[in-house]
């Protein structure tokens, strides 16, 4: 009875057969391909990550890596921000000269959602045109198609009310679909600081409160690839668009070029403003009017200082007005009533090279050396280092460079 519950000789052969054979497949199976996710945390400044305990983000910098300071474009703000970080481009390439601006063919750019303001190649359209599927949920540009080419998987219209939480649980689910489904490049806008920096200032204790509860949906999402076994072939960028400065005084734009009599209207954002004149021969009056403006310098779009330059020309005023912080054309009534609560405004857009417009950047998983330092890195040389992770083309228009420091390092575990 004892022999017949024993496999026989041959069956036992046959199972040692099978069982090298699949370790043999096992070892011989390609890799997964690799895989990209890029996350942006709105106006988070260079400096915020040491203001409170954030232990996801702090995994991010023991276990990746961390530049010392992310250069945003000018303006710098979220809308023209995000277009270069995704394209690799200049606003004066992609067009995208600001979260509000008049195009003199087209109308009225206002926080628009349409692709087709964008006039350079997004990093999710580059990649689809070679054949990678992507997603993403949130990003400036990314609701409709550019060009006849989308996103596989985007999540629309924009709401802010979305959670993080959300957010997360969207992409851990794309990352469970099956290899021939699964987007290669995911990207996701979370609400960073931005708005406490706005009401508050960049100084306030809710700062780092917000910040504490976006880490701590960084840290689901951190769990949700460790139980994947994701690392391996997986980078995760962190990135923000701006930093955020304190602002208190107002520019008299509007009464300096009222008591010259110039016919104008003004487009303005908290750092930038555009003047288009009734009558451009009027130009040199109102540059005249507006020298001795106080915070701000008024430029012509041709003797805009090259850091700064803008464009296509529909899109740029007769006069282009750059201020200086803490001075913001928006600042007005609504900074005297904060101060008279005891309270601070911030504000962004300004010069990027201003300490404080610099953002952050963390990177960990594949191709990133633990613990590395990547000094001061341009968000235009964010594009070309998802492609180089992907190993694809950079966007068409893309004027950055890979980081070289991302994808020569080990992978992570």
């Amino acid at each position: 009875m004892a022999r017949q519950g024993m496999p026989s000789r041959a069956l036992c052969i046959a199972l040692l057969g099978f069982g090298l054979w699949a370790l043999a497949a096992l070892a011989t199976a390609p890799p997964p391909a690799p895989s990209v996710i890029v996350i942006s945390w709105d106006g988070v400044r260079h400096d915020y990550p040491e203001r409170a305990d954030l232990p996801a983000l702090a995994r991010m910098a023991r276990e990746g890596a961390r530049a010392e300071r992310l250069l945003p474009v000018f303006p710098s703000s979220t809308f023209p921000t995000h277009v270069s970080l995704a394209t690799g481009a200049r606003p004066a390439r992609h067009g995208i000269i600001d979260n509000r601006f008049r195009d003199r063919e087209r109308g009225l750019f206002d926080y628009e959602s349409d692709a087709s303001w964008m006039l350079a190649e997004p990093i999710w359209v580059s990649a689809e045109r070679q054949g990678l599927r992507t997603a993403v949920y949130f990003w400036v540009g990314s609701e409709t198609p550019w060009q006849n080419i989308a996103a596989t998987y985007r999540m629309t219209p924009f709401d802010p009310g979305v959670s993080e939480a959300t957010k997360v649980e969207q992409i851990l689910a794309w990352l469970d679909l099956p290899p021939e489904e699964r987007p290669r490049l995911i990207l996701s806008w979370w609400h960073g600081a931005d708005r406490t920096g706005h009401l508050h200032g960049p100084d306030h204790e809710a700062v780092p409160r917000a910040l504490r509860a976006q880490d701590r949906q960084l840290g689901e999402l951190l769990q949700g690839l460790d139980a994947r076994g994701a690392w391996g072939s997986t980078t995760l960028l962190l990135v923000s668009d701006h930093g955020m400065t304190r602002i208190s005084e107002p520019i008299r734009l509007e009464a300096k070029l009222e008591a010259a009599e110039v016919h104008a209207e003004t487009l303005r954002a908290s750092a930038v403003s555009h003047v288009f004149l009734e009558d451009p021969s009027e130009r040199a009056r109102a540059l005249s009017a507006l020298a001795s403006l106080e915070g701000a310098r008024a430029y012509t779009p041709e003797t805009l200082p090259d850091a700064l330059r803008l464009g296509p020309a529909s899109r740029v005023g007769d006069l282009v007005v750059v201020a200086e912080p803490p001075y913001a054309f928006r600042a007005g009534a609504l900074s005297a009533l904060a101060r008279g609560l005891g309270k601070n405004l911030g504000a962004h857009g300004y010069d990027p090279r201003h300490p404080d417009m610099a953002g952050v950047l963390f990177a960990m998983g594949r191709g990133v050396e633990p613990g590395s330092r990547l000094g001061v890195v341009s968000a235009l040389d964010v594009a070309p280092s998802i492609a180089a992770l992907l190993d694809i083309e950079p966007p068409r228009h893309a004027e950055g460079r890979p980081i070289p420091a991302l994808g020569s390092g080990p992978t992570a575990q």
